[in-house]
């Protein structure tokens, strides 16, 4: 399946690359993509992941 590049995706490798890291909050609009495009980094960047969803109903 073909994705689409987003800002997000070059926000979030600059983020893995700095040194000093802060946590790194996403916050948006419903239904833009959010989750997608770190589900996207995080598979292709690490070999463990950990999901922490905060979303109010």
């Amino acid at each position: 399946m073909i994705r689409l590049r987003r800002k997000i995706d070059k926000y979030l490798i600059d983020w893995k690359n700095s040194i000093n890291k802060m946590p790194f909050i996403i916050k948006g609009a419903r239904q833009i993509g959010k989750t997608e495009a770190i589900e996207n980094f995080a598979n292709n960047n690490y070999k463990n992941i950990v999901e922490i969803n905060f979303t109010l109903l």
